[in-house]
């Protein structure tokens, strides 16, 4: 699995405050703590970016490229179209584009941007209507978009398909709604890579279970065929996961998720980052929908 660093992002309070100062140092310091991680692209999240976007984005970029170098590609994620662009312009490397919906007023905006830079980007499946209501009409929008980009010369090869990961403690049940999406795209567009916002999932619970819901999920979308995620750049369990470290959780969720009866009592007590095998299990049976999510659900 490959890992999108979700952190340099206009939210943490430390980030937030540098680029409202344009201060390089804690922008350097979090992309170097970041390829230190292992992470495959970085994320820069500027949010709206309404005021001085892109004079803000290209100092970012700058910034990061100054840091790191270009040996780890740049994600850009804002709504500001002109702010996008100045980015794009910047980046030494290929970049991606987070992202673009599947609302015509946006997609005939940004996709020509791929085209100009010769950009990936993210096919996000948030439509007109907003979040589809399940995994047939995902499907629906990003055939709508795919097409759009295929006929404006952007390749399938530089598309990733982001079908939406909801807070488990809100919408539940669209999360096995993504699970079939993602194998319904691995079907029907082998060509197309994914990701998504994986924690998104835990974007409610309480701040110490969220790691166990990112990594539990990440798993099973990784089963079914996603390519990448944006995720915490510094939950060292999750990335152990995604480079194949512990196939013995990776075969516990599978068998979960294939209906396979459990002994629990019979689990090895080998902690992945503090966590333990039965909470895997536990948690992957949440999300599969065998339970109503509550914040107690591993002592239960």
């Amino acid at each position: 699995m490959f890992l999108i660093g979700e952190n340099l992002n206009v939210i943490n309070r430390v980030i937030g405050r540098a680029f409202k100062e344009k201060d390089p140092g804690p922008i350097a310091e979090e992309a170097k703590r970041q390829k230190e991680k292992g992470m495959d692209w970085i994320d820069i999240n500027l949010g709206p970016a309404r005021k001085g976007g892109p004079e803000l984005m290209e100092f970012v970029v700058n910034t990061v490229q100054d840091a790191i170098g270009d040996e780890i590609p740049l994600c850009l994620d804002t709504s500001n179209i002109e702010a996008m662009e100045a980015g794009l312009a910047a980046c030494k490397g290929k970049a991606i584009i987070n992202s673009i919906m599947c609302r015509p007023e946006r997609y005939e905006n940004m996709i020509p941007l791929a085209v100009k830079y010769k950009a990936n980007m993210i096919a996000l499946m948030w439509g007109p209507d907003g979040l589809p209501r399940d995994e047939n009409e995902r499907m629906a929008l990003f055939a709508e978009l795919q097409y759009a980009a295929n006929e404006a010369g952007v390749p399938d090869e530089d598309i990733f398909v982001d079908g939406i990961v909801t807070p488990v403690n809100i919408q539940q049940q669209q999360l096995m709604s993504l699970l079939a999406f993602q194998e319904m795209v691995g079907e029907m567009f082998p060509g197309i890579k994914s990701t998504c916002g994986l924690s998104n999932i835990s974007n409610g619970p309480p701040d110490n279970l969220r790691p166990i819901l990112n990594q539990t999920y990440m798993i099973m979308l990784e089963r079914k065929g996603m390519y990448s995620v944006i995720a915490d750049a510094y939950d060292d369990g999750l990335i152990a996961l995604a480079r194949g470290e512990r196939p013995d959780i990776v075969e516990l969720v599978y068998k979960v998720m294939d209906g396979e009866e459990i002994d629990e009592n019979a689990l090895p007590d080998e902690p992945n980052d503090g966590w333990k095998m039965i909470d895997y299990v536990k948690t992957a049976r949440v999300i599969l929908g065998h339970s109503l999510y509550s914040d107690s659900w591993l002592e239960l």
